[in-house]
């Protein structure tokens, strides 16, 4: 690994590195924030997840997260959302596939086979390497995100049981496979074969019998995309059927933005610090 940024705040220091992954075969780029109480001693892990066009860098810039989690005591760690480089698959053209647009699955159709493995990475290869490297609390972590990286946190939840504590996300995709950006994705991704897509969507997933962890979702209702791409009536209605536990908010007057996030960041984070005592 090789460390390209540091920058101290609140008390603890905000990093960014770059690695070679063996998963995404490319160097991938992930920021992390170490609050004060890590130079110490071993804290618990939130990982978040971005959206569509977004990188490491927007929610370390505008959540305001740091200032939470030093007071909580809780590492950040916030990957890129898709790979990239020269030689990895894009869509110059579109904001909403390619790189910027890895949405968290494992890939299985050609070109993006090779290189689009995010939930792979998000979920095995990350962790591994920020338990190994930094002073994190070994399998004590929780999982958030936003828009793309909301579905993808619930996804990643949803499919590795057990594995994180709590989860939460804001304006998450919840259906992708009726959402228009989620369909040009999982087509270009997954392929043709509809039932595929399923794997990879937290609606479906609960109807096939998939449990979330404690949890946590807030959607704004002035969000621009809420009606023809969040779909979270969706998610809830599949959680009723399965009389299994979701919190989802309904937060008036917000829309789509880090304006939103920043809102109730704090609130996300006390959420699973709550759930990360040991």
């Amino acid at each position: 690994m090789q460390r390209t940024e540091r920058i101290k705040e609140s008390g603890g220091w905000l990093e960014r590195w770059q690695h070679a992954s063996t998963t995404c075969h490319c160097t991938m780029t992930f920021s992390l924030y170490l609050p004060p109480q890590a130079a110490t001693q071993k804290c618990p892990v939130v990982y978040w997840l971005s959206g569509l066009t977004c990188t490491d860098d927007n929610v370390r810039v505008k959540a305001g997260a740091q200032r939470y989690a030093a007071e909580l005591g809780l590492i950040l760690v916030m990957p890129d959302t898709s790979p990239r480089g020269d030689l990895v698959p894009d869509v110059p053209e579109r904001y909403d596939l390619g790189q910027g647009a890895g949405f968290y699955v494992n890939a299985t159709e050609a070109p993006w086979a090779e290189n689009y493995r995010m939930f792979d990475y998000v979920t095995a290869e990350l962790p591994a390497l920020i338990e190994a490297s930094f002073p994190a609390m070994p399998g004590v972590c929780a999982i958030s995100g936003h828009s793309m990286g909301g579905h993808g946190a619930l996804v990643c939840a949803l499919k590795n049981p057990g594995k994180y504590r709590s989860v939460s996300a804001f304006a998450p995709i919840c259906h992708p496979s009726v959402s228009p950006w989620g369909e040009g994705c999982f087509g270009a991704y997954l392929g043709d074969d509809r039932s595929a897509w399923a794997a990879f969507d937290a609606t479906e997933l609960v109807k096939a019998g998939a449990t979330l962890p404690p949890n946590l979702i807030d959607h704004g209702t002035d969000d621009e995309f809420l009606a023809g791409q969040l779909f979270p009536q969706d998610l809830q209605a599949a959680c009723a059927a399965r009389n299994q536990p979701l919190t989802l908010r309904m937060q008036d007057g917000y829309d789509h933005s880090y304006h939103f996030i920043a809102s109730f960041i704090g609130e996300h984070l006390a959420f699973h610090a709550a759930h990360l005592k040991v």
